[in-house]
């Protein structure tokens, strides 16, 4: 949208036009949801999020004076509702006795692994593309949309985080993200100074060697392929073939970890032999893309039952022809995916 028309809608929205303001807004809801979710490692939350950043937008549009685009306006909001529902979120990490009664705007630790951390469907970052109409649009890296980045991003204080996404995802000046926050300048800088190395601490070692681009590659999808055609011939052996030595799985928001590919061996063959007493069932498997990264989605018929049901979404990190993680998400998050409830 130009500018100039961009002008006439923002003055009717000022003067209370509740349609020119939800034309404006669901303009920009798709990429809003992208940093909600970056901030917040929730795809549930971060519904919520820009429903509030709506809400929030549509009682302060008066005080929109145009010093800003509508667009770095909204995501002024999104930010700062963001920094609201993480100061919730501590407060009640606090009176669970999960972290400490310390400084407000710093970090809890978060636990090994993030409970709250949910899969980000990739149908929902296709629309968010920059285009000759919209050269400031937000770009879906990869390497900040992978559950590499959002599980290390949890690390840092929400202040931080919200700093780092702003300056170094977005590109926004650290007048324009000072300004944002309500901080100076100065203690931008600082802030993303002390984030960039605690970041680069809790991201996997090789990971600039593993950042292809958003397209699936065909070794991607072969590997994929073979993961999904192993589960459905239950054949532990063959998965863990395609696993690296120093492979691990995890499963948000439980706290079980099986590190090494002959611990993930193990509980494959428990799950998978129909002899052993923790055997499943029979499994199916549907391909799709999370976080965009290669991901399975895999169904279950039990010994006594006819249906194939949702079991876990399998999000995969393939390094060096390897997968070298699963991240096995509950099923709840398949009707976000597109994915039929049975087989």
């Amino acid at each position: 949208m130009a500018r100039a028309a961009e002008s006439e809608v923002v003055a009717a929205v000022r003067a209370g036009d509740e349609k020119a303001f939800a034309g404006l807004v669901e303009r920009h809801r798709r990429e809003l949801h992208v940093h909600c979710y970056r901030m917040l490692g929730s795809l549930e939350d971060s519904e919520d999020l820009v429903q509030e950043t709506f809400l929030r937008a549509w009682r302060k549009r008066e005080s929109f004076q145009g010093n800003s685009t509508f667009r770095a306006w909204l995501y002024r909001i999104a930010t700062n509702a963001c920094l609201d529902a993480l100061a919730h979120r501590l407060r009640d990490q606090r009176a669970r006795g999960v972290a400490p009664a310390a400084d407000p705007d710093a970090a809890a630790p978060p636990p090994p692994e993030i409970a709250w951390l949910q899969p980000y469907p990739d149908r929902l970052l296709e629309p968010i593309a920059p285009s000759a109409a919209e050269p400031d649009a937000a770009v879906v890296a990869k390497e900040t949309i992978e559950l590499a980045f959002l599980v290390a991003i949890q690390h840092l204080s929400p202040r931080q985080r919200a700093v780092l996404i702003l300056r170094d995802v977005l590109g926004w000046p650290a007048k324009e993200t000072a300004a944002a926050l309500e901080m100076s300048v100065a203690a931008v800088k600082s802030a993303l100074q002390r984030a960039r190395p605690e970041l680069k601490r809790h991201l996997p070692q090789r990971r600039a060697d593993w950042a292809p681009s958003a397209d699936p590659t065909e070794e991607e999808r072969v590997l994929l392929q073979r993961y999904m055609d192993a589960h459905e011939r239950a054949d532990a052996t063959a998965i863990a073939g395609l696993l690296s030595e120093d492979a691990r799985v995890t499963m948000p928001p439980y706290p079980d970890r099986y590190e090494g590919r002959e611990a993930i061996a193990t509980l494959l063959a428990e799950i998978l032999d129909p002899g052993s007493p923790g055997y499943v069932g029979h499994l199916r498997t549907l391909p799709t893309r999370a976080n965009l990264q290669p991901a399975a989605a895999i169904y279950l018929r039990d010994p006594a039952g006819s249906e194939y049901r949702p079991m876990t979404l399998d999000v995969l990190r393939i390094e060096d022809a390897k997968v070298v993680e699963i991240t096995a998400f509950a099923s709840a998050l398949f009707p976000a995916f597109g994915l039929p409830p049975t087989l």
